[in-house]
């Protein structure tokens, strides 16, 4: 199928996305494309699947070649790329409506997603073939894996995580992906400099980043008052966020930056 056959095709598909249709897809579905690990410790995620559109699924199938990456074995982002270029890991990227733009916005600059949903995977796919981005590649991974094993130190300029898993309840706290053994495996990624963002609806969970943050003695809070951050201009507002201000709900802000 020629490229400008897929892009119809997609285009089409990402209307009926966008009118929220969907489909319940077949349990005999083939993802063997998507590599699966086992992780030996607690996942910091829950695979809320839910439902995934004809779309997304052929996005999944046609593209994954082009913007995912299957990682066996420690690789190297300058070459995955074919550049040298700031880059900036985003883990749990949604529905990737808002890193497709800010890939569009900075095209000087590499990202790298990893989601474990797939349905938000094929949407992002969609986006990233209908805008022409060079700059995004995919993992289909749990990001503590990703972490531990196939980055190199010192490789990331930013990593964001925009409204992870609040797990509200006192009991589930231990399921928070922001924990210090977290933190120090994300520090250990950073260039000097490099930077941690991180935003939340979650006051209690707000307060808990701030904390372990702080005690990290390898960062620095960015926020002159030692406290939390404005929300930057490179990052545009998401759905999810949209719909806390509209709920009246504040987003907390959290960036430090890895010392020199």
């Amino acid at each position: 199928m020629t490229t400008s056959a897929l892009f119809k095709l997609f285009s089409r598909e990402y209307q009926f996305t966008e009118s929220r249709q969907s489909y319940h897809m077949p349990p005999t579905l083939d993802n063997s494309h998507i590599p699966t690990h086992s992780i030996g410790h607690v996942k910091s995620f829950v695979r809320r699947e839910g439902r995934i559109t004809t779309g997304q699924e052929r996005a999944i199938k046609e593209l994954w070649q082009r913007f995912g990456v299957d990682i066996t074995s420690p690789f190297d982002p300058q070459r995955l790329f074919g550049r040298h270029a700031p880059l900036v890991l985003e883990i749990g990227f949604g529905d990737g409506e808002a890193l497709a733009t800010t890939c569009l916005t900075h095209p000087e600059m590499d990202f790298l997603g990893i989601e474990v949903h797939r349905p938000g995977l094929g949407h992002l796919l969609l986006r990233a073939f209908g805008m022409e981005l060079t700059n995004l590649r995919v993992i289909h991974c749990d990001a503590v894996e990703v972490l531990e094993r196939y980055l190199p130190d010192e490789s990331l300029d930013r990593v964001q995580i925009f409204f992870p898993d609040p797990w509200p309840k006192l009991r589930h706290h231990k399921r928070r992906l922001i924990q210090p053994t977290f933190v120090s495996a994300v520090t250990k990624k950073l260039k000097p400099h490099g930077q941690l963002h991180i935003a939340t609806d979650c006051d209690s969970y707000a307060y808990s980043i701030l904390a372990i943050l702080t005690a990290t003695t390898e960062l620095e809070n960015t926020a002159t008052d030692g406290g939390f951050a404005r929300g930057p201009a490179y990052r545009p507002m998401t759905k999810f966020e949209r719909r806390c201000k509209h709920a009246g709900r504040p987003v907390w802000e959290i960036r430090f930056a890895k010392c020199a």
